[in-house]
């Protein structure tokens, strides 16, 4: 499965969460946790949990009468993946801007902080003066002459 078929909506990102958090999940028990957070009807959520088993995300199971749901993707992979298409999508003299608008809005912990400053601390080595565009022309501001 390549990066592609990762493409969620935030609905169905608000399933895979219940699914991730509880490993192996029924569609009633995945129903209960939404709809204490969403106004969305069983016939919904049910929709919602289709749309990932035909997209390859959760796996189903069954188990007498009932299927068992769990994540055929880890989240983090899926995070990742995002993020990889986030930053394919935009001009690379963006992304240094974006990681910091990122972490600007984010609530951090100090060892997320630390985490980031060690990170930060290894890439000085390998860092260049100016971030080379990666763009076609006029598909960017720094290719457009002013």
């Amino acid at each position: 499965m390549n990066h592609l078929d990762f493409k969620i909506t935030d609905s169905e990102w608000e399933v895979m969460r219940v699914v991730w958090a509880n490993e192996k999940i029924t569609s009633k028990e995945i129903i209960d946790v939404l709809q204490q957070k969403m106004d969305w009807g069983t016939a919904t959520i049910k929709t919602f949990i289709g749309r990932l088993v035909k997209k390859g995300m959760i796996e189903t199971e069954k188990h007498g009468n009932k299927f068992i749901y769990s994540p055929k993707i880890k989240e983090t992979d899926l995070i990742r993946s995002t993020l990889d298409d986030t930053f394919n999508n935009i001009c690379n003299r963006d992304v240094g801007n974006t990681i910091v608008g990122l972490i600007e809005k984010s609530i951090l912990s100090i060892d997320d902080i630390k985490n980031i400053e060690k990170v930060l601390e290894m890439k000085k080595e390998h860092a260049v003066d100016e971030v080379p565009c990666n763009c076609s022309p006029g598909q960017c501001h720094c290719q457009i002459a002013s």
